[in-house]
């Protein structure tokens, strides 16, 4: 990317001096031969070039409340003054995001200040150390109750996404800013973040009020890199700048280069190479056209990369998933691994192990291997020999896809298995239940994601929600206020040789509203971490299985894994969380490798 830009005199002798400690830097540039600035903010300003003038102008417009599009080292960032409600609330309204927090950047010299970082947040110790990191990763971290930042920053959340500035352009940008500032990814909706000035121009225009552009290319999108404390450690959500491609090992090694291609959403590819995988960066979501361009070019480049040509492709068995549809159209040998082997087998693989374990595939959906919708298994065995030792009681989710962006249908519809009245349901609901009963576009669902999803809404803190987990992160910031709290046995049948997990004796504590909704919240958390044991008990009284693994995306939400961890832990389990990869849909690429590779004949 910098091949373009020719060495002035100055910089050519330091370069070409091997006793200069910028002997052969290739990315060596000064303000006279490197990249430029240039400040455009259309119909109202001309155009400002030049470093200084650009960088002024630019901060100028953020002190006056506009939302200015910046590009950095892997994409643009759209940024506002995080401290002012109307500029946040525009920019939601711009970009039609109008509750999923978003993160923040502050001047470095604000971190090293007893005065001021409380003024962002209240950061632990190794969440500091690892924002202050040269990872520089967005990591979420608690609010702070004399925090300065506007409320829609994270409407309704006890937690703020900060990071530090990651290049010298947002150095320079923060300092003279002097002040926090949003910085979100400069993107539509689940597509990869924007890399070059005509596209955020175009796609964009109507988000950002101006744009501060340079002329170094980008030649692969990279998103910002997120970490949250989960389990006591700090673990990533996703995979992004400075952190990926990630390198994992295998225990054998492939006989020829394999290729995953991942779930469509939250999306990475994996390539094995020997007993190498190298994962790509997120990619987000597949269901954009833009998502499926850079989709297929980070296999292209990851190919070139370690000069390889797959033969064989692993993708989702869900038989509509773009990432299938892909595979099929290039010609390939495809391979199919269901969604809950896929994780199940991540976990095994990052840990290393031969012996088998119990896995808990808790997420929103999959298809699963009897071509219903999982998102609530509990699956024994290893890679090549998963067995759904116990599951979630299924229920239908009302509408489909619907029900995902519309916590009410999976309230009304578990209210509906157990047959108890919800009076609080919405007037228009008459629809919804005959649907569930005719069970027209209805389909069962073991998913715990949509269960958390129900709780939000038969709690009254989410009838709808915008982006995905809007529901389960309201359900968990309110948990995290109850207290001690009393668990709800959910009781264990056994079906077709499945334990079934009953959420049924939830729903009365639910819509009990004596209860504070804190500890409504905090008691369905708890209940469900208790099942967790006493499933993980049967499975060692059965099999002798000691080892528990916590995966999927419902393990994102910190109350629910570290009481689980918790009581596993005192009841001598050995739990495994994944630390290297997320425990979302990001880890699925890698887990199809491993768990194809399991499945391949001797």
């Amino acid at each position: 990317a910098m091949a373009r830009f020719t060495l002035c005199v100055d910089c050519r002798a330091e370069y070409e001096n091997p006793a200069d400690r910028r002997y052969h830097a290739q990315p060596l540039a000064c303000p006279r031969c490197g990249p430029t600035l240039s400040f455009h903010a259309p119909g109202l300003t001309p155009l400002v070039t030049g470093n200084e003038p650009a960088l002024a102008a630019c901060v100028a417009a953020l002190s006056q409340g506009r939302i200015v599009a910046v590009k950095g080292v892997g994409g643009y960032h759209l940024l506002c003054d995080a401290r002012d409600p109307a500029a946040v609330n525009c920019l939601r309204e711009r970009k039609q995001r109008p509750d999923k927090p978003l993160a923040v950047m502050a001047p470095a010299v604000w971190f090293d200040s007893a005065e001021r970082l409380p003024w962002l947040a209240a950061p632990h110790a190794e969440e500091l150390a690892l924002l202050r990191s040269p990872l520089r990763p967005i990591v979420l971290v608690p609010r702070s109750a004399i925090s300065i930042l506007a409320d829609p920053v994270a409407p309704g959340l006890n937690e703020v996404g900060l990071m530090l500035p990651y290049s010298p352009l947002h150095h320079l940008l923060a300092n003279d800013f002097d002040g926090p500032l949003v910085a979100t990814s400069a993107n539509l909706s689940g597509e990869p973040v924007l890399t070059d000035a005509e596209s955020v121009e175009t796609r964009l225009g109507g988000v950002a009020d101006a744009f501060l552009h340079h002329d170094r290319p980008i030649r692969r999108p990279a998103d910002d890199a997120v970490f949250r404390r989960l389990g006591q450690r700090l673990r990533p959500l996703r995979l992004g700048r400075g952190l990926a491609p990630v390198e994992m090992r295998l225990q054998q090694p492939v006989p020829r280069p394999l290729l995953a291609l991942g779930a469509d959403l939250k999306n990475t590819i994996a390539l094995a190479v020997e007993d190498r995988v190298i994962i790509s960066p997120h990619l987000g979501d597949l269901g954009a056209p833009r998502s499926l361009r850079v989709f297929g070019q980070v296999i292209d480049d990851l190919s070139r990369l370690y000069d390889v040509s797959p033969e064989r492709v692993v993708c989702d068995a869900h038989p509509d998933y773009f990432s299938g549809l892909w595979a099929e159209s290039h010609g390939l040998k495809v391979e199919r691994v269901y969604h809950h082997h896929a994780h199940a087998s991540a976990v095994h693989g990052e840990f290393g192990v031969s012996a088998p374990m119990l896995v808990f595939t808790w997420d929103g959906l999959g298809y699963g291997a009897d071509g219903t919708l999982w998102g609530g298994e509990a699956l024994l065995g290893r890679p090549g020999a998963w067995r759904r030792f116990a599951s979630m009681r299924p229920f239908r989710l009302i509408g489909g896809d619907q029900a995902s962006r519309e916590p009410w249908r999976c309230a009304m519809s578990v209210c509906l298995h157990a047959g108890l009245p919800w009076p609080a349901a919405p007037t228009s609901a008459g629809l919804a239940q005959a649907a569930w009963a005719r069970g027209l576009n209805a389909p069962f669902s073991t998913s715990v994601g949509r269960l958390f999803d129900a709780a939000a809404a038969l709690i009254g803190i989410a009838q709808r929600q915008s982006h995905e987990g809007h529901a389960a992160m309201r359900l968990e910031a309110e948990a995290s206020r109850a207290g001690a709290v009393e668990a709800v046995s959910l009781p264990l049948v056994l079906d077709q040789n499945v334990w079934r997990m009953d959420w049924a004796p939830l729903l009365p504590g639910l819509l009990d509203k004596s209860v504070s909704v804190p500890r409504r919240a905090g008691c369905f958390h708890l209940s469900l971490a208790k099942a967790i044991e006493e499933v993980a008990r049967l499975c060692r009284d059965a099999h002798g299985v000691n080892a528990v693994g916590l995966t999927g995306g419902v393990f994102q939400n910190r109350c629910l894994l570290e009481t689980a961890q918790r009581l596993l832990v005192a009841d001598s389990f050995e739990v495994r969380i994944p630390e290297k990869l997320p425990v979302n849909d990001a880890a699925i690429s890698f887990g199809q490798i491993v768990e194809a590779l399991a499945l391949m004949p001797e």
